[in-house]
């Protein structure tokens, strides 16, 4: 059993353990962190873009594009793959991006109503920097624990979520 004055999540568990011993409460010792984790990357991810003049959705967009490598181009489909938003979110979010001149729309030279959305050099910086940022602070997340247990902890989250994120059929 969990020391109850270890962490918030510890003195849940042995809560309900006492509550309901009936309850096999183990997943809240993982997930319950997972999440409390997601909290403070999530407050940390923000306040790294803000200070590059970003926000989350627009990291998200130009990151897409930064990915592909020369000439920093995708489709509006291939965009909606790599962020996972609807195809009304994401023409806001390139018009958005456009007006901040960090994106630009060209006419795609495979399809005579297509486009392509290109990171300007503007964008390209905007991204590159705020990606700095982001490697300092999500390596000070980390930084008490040993580059061995990172991997460790890596890989078996990247279990955790392999069946999310599968093709659907």
């Amino acid at each position: 059993m969990p020391d109850a004055s270890c962490d918030e999540v510890a003195r849940i568990v042995t809560a309900w353990r006492r509550e309901r011993p009936d309850l096999d409460v183990g997943p809240l010792e993982v997930l319950s962190r997972v999440s409390r984790l997601a909290r403070h990357l999530d407050l940390a991810r923000r306040a790294t873009f803000a200070s590059h003049d970003l926000e989350t959705w627009g990291f998200d967009v130009l990151s897409a594009l930064r990915r592909q490598g020369p000439p920093y181009r995708l489709s509006p489909g291939a965009l909606l793959t790599e962020t996972l938003v609807t195809s009304g979110t994401m023409t806001n979010r390139i018009d958005r991006l456009e007006e901040y001149g960090l994106v630009r729309r060209l006419p795609s030279p495979d399809d005579r109503r297509g486009v392509l959305v290109e990171l300007t050099d503007t964008g390209r910086a905007r991204v590159d920097a705020a990606m700095v940022t982001l490697l300092e602070a999500e390596h000070a997340l980390l930084a008490g624990i040993p580059t061995d247990d990172v991997r460790a902890l890596a890989s078996l989250l990247q279990d955790v979520l392999a069946p999310f994120d599968q093709p659907e059929n």
